[in-house]
């Protein structure tokens, strides 16, 4: 305890550097996502900076537990989905596994490569007022919520190093090498593939991140597809190739439109298909559900008990089966003192805690429970251990309720993550935590033993994230991801060029040429019929309704750049986020046009981002592709505000430059398309010669077959992004 507590005042330290710890999770774009009254917000995860600290000693016997639990699962899932022996000797009724949602039968008789069934567990623990541990729930299909205490420790090692000298805190950066490893273990001939559903995903920031953390691919559904039961990667120009292992980061139901929901239209045809037939591996393994299933988790204890032949280490919360008599009078009988859950629900919705109901709603679940006892549970109320937290606004510390998603990975070996997502909950004294319903996280701090910890292979150590790109070049650049890149440099150069010409026309009114703006409005097709000069400077500058708008072109351009996060980096992406916060917040100003010449420092964010490209691992494929679009862009700018031809030289010999390392491969529809769009405008501008140039450029390639997107003949004040 006395380590515990030196810890605990050593980690005061961070809360006098909360802002500048949030401001850095801002600024990197470390977002969880909510949907809210059927629609998505995208928003900041709320971050605490007092972590929660587990001593040693108990931590050891936390990682006993989990890995007891996880083995016993992994067993579970390989009997029921083979012999079902379990069923056979009577130790769960048959009635629970094939009445769950989460059972499988098109995976019945299935091995999946390694044997393994759940890589990555998500266990989530409370711990009671009297120290207790107890587990709530199993997470085994999509566990999310790593990447948080990964990325703010991170943070929190670089704003406090002398902190981390003085506690000895186990290095929580080993996860990206274990998630890698359960990979490479399980996996087939081919790549390593994210599978995310794309940027309006919840958890996208850590399907993006922990693709960039293990090198592995970041792919969509519209990126795979299935041939003679293989799996592939397909490219930009159609090249297919072979991918080895998936991380899926979508649900079962949605995952082949061929084997289960037939709607479902963000699922990968015939990739059950591939599964079957041992030609790829699926982390996790569908199916899992039946294991993570509320009232199956009523039977882990047995399950300890008959594949490993021992006793558990770790307590289910005390659990009641209305299907069974007994247990179905208990929870009547009790309804006012217990928590039910829906065993259908995940997120923390279903819950209702008996208490809180009146006598007329109890009547009403006791009901429901009557009439679906299979698809409720019941649990005695745990008081679970407050932990403190800084209120934001006022700075004092608060209780919270507070649970740990602890994080075990099986490969090879079984191994449980030396740290974990600590969350709490928004309001004091709720007991749902879950960060859907609004909840924030903390650092899990695991203390080292005084020897220090010994390590199955090198400690800490990220995968270089360009390993897998340099290696296969411009091949890994598929259809999505081009276009991203194509807007990408077309937004960032919309900023930078329109913001950096505005300057001149703004000086010319500021020195009483009131009407001095109209020329620079109707050479970019924006309105010119504001009442005055500060109407236009808010729609141009502010307006997120406007789409010719300078701060909708950010927030477009960072919409683009998160897809590419494991080809940019989160360092550079950094920049593009910086540049998104200033505008909003100057927006929100009650005089927004005094913050005028502070949007010069969003053009420095611009060129931060592009010396950073440059200077970048990035393989030179990926980097023309982006500086392609950018010169396009500032080719259409320069000649719609009337620039010399001297000064239009320039971009179109950086064209030029760019698109010379392309030869050889085909070119992106988006590009041919914006090319051709341009060419055909440019002789009425005056700038025959440039239009020329442009078609002799792009007479030079074959170009790729679209594969679906957007219309390259779109002005480029009218764009629209990629991934909207």
């Amino acid at each position: 305890m006395a380590v515990e507590t030196t810890a605990r005042n050593l980690a005061a330290e961070l809360v006098d550097r909360r802002e500048l710890i949030n401001r850095e999770l801002s600024r990197n774009g470390v977002r969880f996502g909510i949907y809210h009254d059927g629609e998505y917000h995208d928003r900041l995860f709320p971050y605490d900076p007092i972590p929660r600290v587990i001593e040693s000693d108990e931590y050891d016997r936390l990682e006993a537990g989990l890995k007891q639990r996880v083995d016993a699962l992994n067993a579970f899932l390989r009997d029921i989905y083979s012999d079902k022996r379990i069923i056979a000797d009577g130790v769960i009724p048959e009635e629970f596994v094939y009445t769950s949602a989460g059972y499988l039968p098109q995976v019945n008789g299935v091995a999946p490569p390694g044997g393994v069934f759940a890589h990555i567990a998500g266990e989530d623990l409370v711990q009671g007022q009297d120290g207790r541990w107890w587990v709530l729930e199993d997470n085994l299909r999509i566990p999310s919520g790593a990447s948080y205490p990964l990325f703010a420790r991170e943070i929190e090692r670089r704003i406090s190093p002398r902190l981390f000298r003085d506690v000895r805190v186990r290095d929580n950066r080993d996860y990206p090498r274990l998630l890698r490893k359960t990979m490479d273990f399980v996996a087939t001939d081919g790549l390593a593939v994210v599978l995310s559903p794309g940027r309006y995903n919840s958890a996208f920031f850590e399907h993006a991140y922990l693709a960039e953390q293990t090198g592995a691919e970041l792919a969509f559904p519209e990126d795979l597809e299935v041939v003679d039961s293989k799996l592939f990667l397909r490219d930009y120009s159609g090249a297919r190739h072979r991918v080895g292992v998936v991380y899926r980061r979508l649900a079962d139901d949605y995952l082949d439109p061929f084997a289960f929901n037939p709607d479902s239209v963000i699922g990968v045809p015939g990739l059950l298909g591939a599964y079957r037939a041992g030609n790829v591996a699926i982390v996790n393994a569908p199916g899992n559900g039946v294991a993570d299933d509320k009232a199956v988790y009523y039977f882990v204890p047995a399950m300890v008990r008959y594949y490993l032949g021992e006793e558990p280490l770790l307590d289910n919360a005390p659990t009641y089966m209305p299907l069974f008599e007994a247990d179905r009078r208990t929870v009547l009988d009790r309804l006012g003192e217990l928590v039910v859950k829906d065993v259908a629900e995940a997120g923390g919705y279903g819950v209702v805690f008996g208490s809180s109901l009146d006598r007329r709603g109890r009547e009403e679940l006791a009901g429901r429970i009557m009439a679906e006892p299979r698809r409720f549970i019941a649990q005695e109320v745990i008081e679970f251990r407050d932990i403190d937290v800084l209120d934001p606004q006022t700075g004092e510390l608060g209780p919270r309720k507070c649970d740990l998603r602890a994080f075990v990975l099986s490969g090879r070996n079984t191994h449980v993550w030396y740290s974990g997502l600590t969350r709490y909950s928004s309001v004091p004294g709720q007991m749902i935590v879950n960060s859907s319903q609004g909840g924030g996280f903390k650092d899990t701090w695991v203390l080292a033993p005084p020897e220090g910890v010994a390590h199955d292979d090198r400690p800490g150590g990220v995968i270089n994230v360009m390993s897998q790109s340099r290696h296969h070049g411009l091949a890994l650049v598929t259809a999505s991801k081009a276009e991203n890149l194509y807007w990408l440099g077309r937004y960032t150069e919309r900023v930078f060029t329109t913001l950096g010409q505005f300057f001149p026309f703004y000086d010319r009114v500021m020195d009483t040429d009131v009407d001095a703006f109209r020329p620079f409005a109707r050479a970019l097709d924006l309105p010119g019929d504001f009442e005055d000069f500060d109407a236009f400077v808010d729609s141009f500058l502010y307006d997120e309704s406007n789409p010719d708008s300078v701060r909708s072109a950010i927030v477009a351009a960072f919409r683009n750049a998160v897809i590419l996060r494991p080809e940019i980096s989160s360092r550079l992406l950094q920049y593009i986020e910086l540049a998104m916060g200033k505008i909003v917040r100057a927006a929100s100003h009650g005089d927004a046009s005094r913050d005028v010449y502070a949007q010069r420092d969003i053009t420095d964010n611009m060129l931060a981002f592009w010396g950073g490209i440059e200077n970048s691992p990035a393989e030179p494929t990926l980097k023309s592709l982006l500086f392609v679009g950018k010169y396009i862009e500032r080719v259409d700018l320069y000649t719609r505000l009337g620039l010399s031809r001297e000064e239009l030289d320039a971009p179109m010999r950086k064209l030029e430059t760019y698109l010379a390392p392309l030869h050889g491969d085909p070119l992106p529809q988006c590009y041919a398309d914006g090319m051709r769009w341009l060419a055909d405008r440019l002789p009425d501008r005056g700038r025959a010669d440039v239009a020329d140039r442009l078609r002799a450029l792009l007479g030079g390639f074959e170009v790729a077959a679209a594969d679906g997107g957007q219309d390259g003949g779109l002005s480029a004040m009218d764009m629209d992004a990629a991934r909207p």
